[in-house]
């Protein structure tokens, strides 16, 4: 049986709406509203599956060679030594060559704790070559997370905090 080591959380409405301010700045404070409202946590679509399923909290059109980045509202919370790995739902890979712009998305377990309460964010892109847009509804499935357990060296003696969000850990 699968170990239970997260929850997904939505982020304050606070945070999601600067997250969409910065993305989206026409979106005016109702319409972020509602579609605060309305975010759905991500899941398994089924017993079998390992990913669980991120929905797009807007519609969206993105021509071929186009990215966007998106505030899901979303960020989880999970059990020291895990990490949640994000990648394209892979149907749309397949039929739209839709990438995440840093190849697989990382989310470490103290992100959660971070100034920005771990938002979690994915820029996307249509590389399509075939000429295809990509259109995806508002509560549409466009990323998927995997939980996968991780270990360290036997000299690791890491003792920094994270404060931020991405890119934050650089030294």
């Amino acid at each position: 049986m699968a170990k239970r080591i997260a929850q997904f959380h939505k982020v304050s409405y606070e945070q999601f709406k600067e997250g969409v301010r910065a993305c989206f700045p026409e979106h005016e404070e109702g319409d972020i509203q509602d579609i605060y409202n309305d975010i759905v946590l991500p899941r398994r679509a089924t017993s079998g599956s390992a990913g669980y399923d991120f929905y797009i909290p807007f519609s969206i059109i993105l021509r071929p060679g186009e990215a966007v980045k998106i505030p899901t509202g979303i960020r989880v919370e999970m059990h020291d030594d895990w990490v949640l790995k994000c990648y394209p739902r892979s149907g749309l890979g397949f039929k739209y060559r839709l990438q995440l712009n840093n190849t697989v998305g990382i989310i470490d377990s103290d992100y959660f704790y971070s100034d920005n309460e771990g938002h979690i964010f994915a820029r996307i892109t249509n590389d399509s070559n075939e000429g295809r847009t990509l259109e995806l509804e508002a509560g549409k499935g466009f990323m998927q997370g995997i939980f996968v357990e991780y270990g360290i060296t036997l000299d690791d003696d890491v003792t920094a905090v994270r404060n931020g969000g991405f890119g934050s850990t650089t030294i």
